[in-house]
């Protein structure tokens, strides 16, 4: 990978203790890149910040009309969840929709980030479930158009008919090919494309008419969804859902596996990417957060945004002891 830039630094008292480095694009809707850190061709799996791109085939091919799925829906559709009871319920309404059960979804079973959900499921002695998944809600979206195609069951092969619909609105809107894919946490194929593919695909849903063709149409609806909903898309104490609460719900965000981000900023018809190199989600939601207070659409004094670009680190008695912050001039 190419040469990244320093971008957060974490101080302890008057010593600068860490530093977090990537790379990061913003581009305007003409795919044009208004401003770039690092190497805008840097290749990177976006991991779950792609999942509004992977939804577009379930809204393109009717199958969410033809479901009559919800903007709730739509929003779980692009979430890395807790699997809060927000979550949960509402995932397992789905599959109840679909006539499905938890053994269809091809995700594996995982604990919930909750702790509280988790801790009654161990004082109830109840087993963890696929609906739990952080990723349920993007399997919800592809049961539903599997079973629209009337494809098999292994929804999650390369070489099915959603994986390849996914794969194709995927390089069509980054405009690149891609290079490859990796095997998601979720067993989801996961396609790279370049920073500058990533931030230019955004930038298409952030400029996208709601009124205009299906494409169009379907990526103004997934960017609605998920500011409408941020605490679907990710869940309370969560980045995603902070930082579009904090900039009144007019921005959409999501995280993505290993220090991935993208924010979708429809009032300026921009979209942008950042990777931070290590893989530290901290450093990556400092970046994200720095690069939307550049822009002007999130207030840095916002206490959610304070959380992230001034963010006080805290011993275990609870003295302020550095803190993490966008190096000199990011912001």
């Amino acid at each position: 990978m190419a040469t990244a830039v320093p971008m957060v630094e974490i101080w302890r008292g008057p010593f600068l203790e860490s530093m977090h480095s990537g790379h990061a694009v913003v581009c305007d809707d003409t795919g044009q890149i208004v401003e770039s850190w690092g190497d805008p061709e840097a290749v990177v799996l976006p991991r779950s910040s792609s999942k509004m791109l992977q939804a577009l085939p379930l809204l393109e091919s009717g199958a969410a009309a033809d479901a009559g799925l919800t903007d709730e829906q739509l929003a779980l559709a692009c979430a890395s969840h807790n699997g809060s009871e927000i979550h949960s319920v509402r995932v397992k309404a789905w599959l109840e929709a679909l006539g499905k059960s938890d053994e269809d979804f091809r995700c594996g079973p995982q604990e919930p980030r909750d702790i509280a959900v988790r801790d009654a499921l161990i004082r109830e002695d109840k087993p963890v479930c696929r609906y739990h998944n952080n990723c349920s809600g993007k399997h919800s979206g592809f049961l539903t158009l599997t079973k629209y195609l009337n494809a098999g069951p292994d929804y999650v092969a390369v070489d099915h008919p959603v994986q390849k619909a996914v794969k194709a609105a995927f390089e069509e809107v980054t405009q690149e090919d891609t290079p490859g894919y990796g095997i998601d946490g979720c067993s989801a194929p996961n396609f790279a494309t370049t920073m500058h593919g990533m931030a230019r695909a955004m930038a298409f849903f952030a400029g996208a008419n709601p009124d205009g063709g299906a494409r169009e149409s379907a990526a103004a609806k997934l960017t609605r969804a998920m500011a409408t909903y941020p605490e679907l898309v990710a869940g309370e104490g969560r980045a995603c859902t902070d930082l579009m609460r904090a900039m009144d719900h007019k921005v959409a965000v999501k995280t993505g596996a290993e220090a991935y981000f993208i924010a979708i900023v429809p009032e300026k018809k921009m979209g942008v990417a950042v990777k931070i190199l290590d893989g530290s989600t901290r450093g990556a939601e400092c970046a994200i957060a720095s690069i939307l207070v550049r822009l002007g659409v999130l207030d840095p004094a916002h206490p959610l945004a304070q959380k992230y670009i001034n963010a006080p680190i805290q011993n275990w008695d609870g003295l302020v002891t550095g803190r993490m912050k966008p190096v000199e001039g990011f912001i």
